[in-house]
């Protein structure tokens, strides 16, 4: 995936009620191989990378990524969320522009179910009409992903296609963002 163009990077740290999303630090690293190594995290994404091959890659990765937020809380990573290029893979989208930006998130297995995960991606989206103002953000996920499926329904993205991609059913919505008030 590529890069959000020319967006203001790195922002300021976004603050929430219970989380600060940031730019990723060295600190982060171990957070990051148990993120990409954790199996439960990977169920619908192809599966985990190796622990062993992320603990000899990331440390020298560059850091800076623009759309990347580690997602901290009580000054500890627990997830990440991006906002990255949009782009159509294959021939399986019957709509592949609809959008410029793709919304992901990942969290670890010890903060699903407290509402991190709507928290960090209403606190993104705020943060990218910010900076490109009527554009809309695209999210896909397996339909078998029934918490991935709640997330992007209660953050407002609407069904624009299923298509059906890595031996699995797929689900693509779209997040407009709100008009600006006058």
């Amino acid at each position: 995936m590529t890069e959000l163009g020319s967006v203001a990077w790195p922002p300021a740290p976004l603050r929430t009620e219970r989380l600060v999303l940031r730019e990723r630090e060295d600190r982060d690293t171990p957070a990051f191989i148990d993120l990409l190594a954790s199996p439960e995290v990977h169920t619908y994404l192809g599966g985990p990378r190796p622990r062993g091959e992320l603990e000899r890659t990331l440390p020298g990765e560059v850091r800076r990524r623009p759309g990347l937020f580690v997602i901290e809380r009580d000054a500890r990573m627990i997830g990440m969320v991006q906002l990255v290029r949009f782009e159509a893979e294959g021939k399986e989208h019957t709509c592949p522009d609809v959008a410029e930006a793709e919304l992901g998130y990942l969290l670890l297995p010890h903060a699903w179910g407290r509402g991190y995960g709507t928290e960090a991606c209403t606190a993104a989206l705020a943060w990218f009409a910010a900076e490109r103002p009527g554009r809309p953000v695209a999210l896909r996920t397996q339909t078998a992903n029934e918490r991935s499926m709640r997330l992007a329904a209660t953050l407002g993205f609407t069904e624009v296609e299923r298509f059906r991609a890595y031996d699995a059913d797929q689900w693509l919505g779209v997040w407009t963002p709100p008009a600006p008030s006058a």
